[in-house]
């Protein structure tokens, strides 16, 4: 292994002020991953050894909070395996977040019994509005961090998807829509890379959000995925050139809502016989010829059939190894479970500052156990994206 002392000597004579411990501290911090990393992949940086096992793959940011302030560490990523240090706690933020939400509830006076309950089960009795204030401003900063944090590279698969939570507003409780986007890197990592709130799926609420993405440098779409709704198909083509995927699960639940009970199966089988299909060419003549068989016995499903055939099998123009991971939105439909569950504990939010607060640090969590894992598509079957057809890429069909 090489002999760091001089480096190490170098940064201490530079470290000094008011802030000597923290920087100190950062900087230790930061050593023992890299030599952490070092000993697990038997190779320091650039060493080249028949021992190594994998290669350091960049370094992902974090922030931790600690008595001497914010440390900035940088942890090393790795293009085989996962590496996360010992010290940090993966699972304290949204523990944090909630505990901030449910004393704000309290405080405010808009709690349940529910709330009363969870809150003297955490021994939070007596608990100040500055205490509150304190604990929420230093997860928002978080949070906000996350979200906007600036998007590097190309993202050529794109997922988008919409739940929904209660919220006190001007005196009344009402549902806002909780959109949330994940995406895919070139090097076949996923993350989640934006979330917003509003009052509707509306056009220009899913505009302004899909803009704020590409201002953060959100670029290289080709397929955007998502289910059916009207403003976010008009939203999708109006910001981006890319081919739209519509859910295969959601125009199923769609299909079979104009079938009665006893003949869902049969509806569904003849489905299926499309989604078998191993190229682009026999989808769409297979897709044709069920259209036709269906006609006389369900109408209503061969003209829902005509009308969505480019937008259902949209994914079988890309590579054959990613399409049972782009024919949905089963990725966010998972997450979203993930966020509701986390959000039933509260209710009812105090305001839209508490959804963001809590759901925010839910996917900051969330976001950082996808990078730990293994990539969600493999790396070097992502340079067949580039030998899709440009004609593929076309403008999203205004078609509903």
């Amino acid at each position: 292994m090489a002999d760091h002392s001089m480096s190490f000597q170098d940064t201490l004579a530079q470290l000094g002020g008011e802030d000597f411990l923290r920087d100190l501290t950062e900087f230790m911090l930061n050593r023992i991953m890299e030599a952490d990393v070092a000993q697990r992949i038997n190779a320091d940086r650039h060493e080249r050894t028949d021992e190594r096992e994998t290669y350091r793959n960049g370094f992902r940011d974090r922030q931790f909070n600690t008595r001497l302030g914010t440390l900035d560490l940088r942890i090393p990523k790795l293009r085989e395996g996962t590496y996360f240090p010992p010290f940090l706690e993966a699972r304290r933020l949204s523990e944090k977040a909630l505990n901030a939400v449910i004393q704000e509830a309290w405080i405010n006076g808009v709690s349940t019994r529910k709330v009363d309950a969870l809150v003297q089960s955490m021994g939070m009795t007596g608990i100040s509005r500055s205490q509150v204030s304190a604990i929420c401003r230093g997860i928002d900063e978080r949070v906000k961090a996350f979200l906007q944090r600036p998007l590097e590279g190309e993202w050529p698969y794109l997922w988008l998807d919409a739940t929904y939570v209660k919220v006190r507003k001007d005196g009344r409780v009402v549902s806002v829509a909780v959109i949330i986007a994940c995406a895919v890197s070139l090097d076949g990592r996923r993350e989640i890379i934006g979330m917003g709130i509003g009052e509707s799926e509306a056009k220009q609420f899913w505009l302004s959000f899909l803009l704020g993405l590409k201002e953060r440098g959100l670029q290289g779409v080709k397929l955007v995925i998502s289910d059916s709704h009207r403003g976010l198909k008009a939203a999708i083509q109006q910001v981006f050139c890319a081919s739209w995927q519509r859910c295969r699960v959601h125009f199923m639940r769609n299909v079979l809502a104009r079938v009665n009970r006893a003949n869902q199966s049969v509806v569904r089988a003849a489905l299926q016989q499309v989604f078998v299909q191993s190229d682009e060419k026999s989808a769409h003549a297979t897709w044709r010829e069920v259209a036709h068989q269906l006609e006389k016995r369900f109408p209503a499903v061969s003209e829902m059939m005509d009308e969505a055939e480019a937008d259902v099998l949209a994914y079988f123009s890309f590579p054959k190894g990613h399409r049972v991971k782009l024919h949905s939105t089963n990725t966010l439909e998972r997450l979203n479970k993930e966020v509701k569950r986390r959000a039933d504990v509260v209710g009812i939010f105090p305001n839209e500052e508490s959804i963001m607060r809590l759901l925010g640090a839910v996917l900051a969590e969330q976001n950082e156990e996808w990078i730990l894992q293994n990539r969600y598509l493999p790396q070097q079957s992502m340079a067949e994206i580039s030998r899709v057809d440009d004609d593929v890429i076309e403008a999203l069909p205004l078609s509903a």
